[in-house]
């Protein structure tokens, strides 16, 4: 049995993409990065690609002895979502995304899986609302991850990411003089720490906690 572990990132001629064979998948099965899968010509593979791998419509893949397969997203049931209004759609995206759920954002419409109690939210907000058999391809995550809901197997991974970038733009600074004052501490620097607070009131008073903690 063949094993397919690799994703081409580069174009390929159109050709070689015509003759490549499918594999047709659901999005469940896309988010997957270890999977036994069967071709659309009928042969039975493997699929090992990274961790965190979430597979789109046309993507190529390469398998163990060089061939090439080519990704199609299946058809399945999913709520087609519309408004009546730009502030309806986009109250709809609001409380979906906080609710983790993956989202395929259109011009004018949205797309997700079907689920009868999304579905009644989506209607009481004012969406128009219909079940269809159409491929699915959700937006992938804002960190570069496309993941399957927001509390799975790789949201530590993405939450952890968003975290950093966070502190870069706004925590990184304060959390270096946190570290640093409470290194002094350990160490018995007491008197020297009140000294330099003394001086400047507004850095002590954003270490305030950190003392307490250190002296009971």
């Amino acid at each position: 049995m063949r094993t397919i572990d690799k994703r081409l990132n580069a174009k390929l001629a159109p050709v070689l993409v015509k003759r490549a064979p499918t594999l047709t998948l659901p999005y469940d099965a896309r988010c997957k990065s270890r999977f036994a899968a069967t071709l659309d010509t009928g042969e039975e593979v493997g699929v090992v690609l990274p961790r965190g791998t979430v597979l789109r419509d046309g993507d190529m893949l390469v398998a163990d002895d060089g061939g090439l397969v080519r990704v199609i997203a299946a058809a399945e049931s999913v709520l087609r979502v519309r408004a009546p209004d730009r502030l309806t759609l986009t109250r709809a995206a609001y409380h979906l995304g906080n609710r983790h759920t993956p989202v395929e954002v259109g011009t004018d419409e949205l797309k997700l899986e079907a689920d009868p109690v999304l579905e009644d939210m989506l209607k009481r907000l004012g969406a128009q609302v219909e079940r269809v058999e159409l491929p699915f391809q959700p937006e992938s995550g804002a960190y570069g991850g496309g993941h399957r809901h927001g509390h799975d197997e790789t949201f530590a991974d993405d939450y952890a990411l968003a975290q950093r970038v966070y502190d870069e733009h706004h925590g990184h600074h304060d959390h270096a003089h946190s570290h640093g004052h409470s290194h002094n501490h350990a160490h018995g620097d007491d008197q020297a720490h009140d000294h330099e607070c003394g001086h400047d009131h507004g850095h002590c008073d954003g270490h305030a906690h950190d003392h307490s903690h250190e002296h009971r």
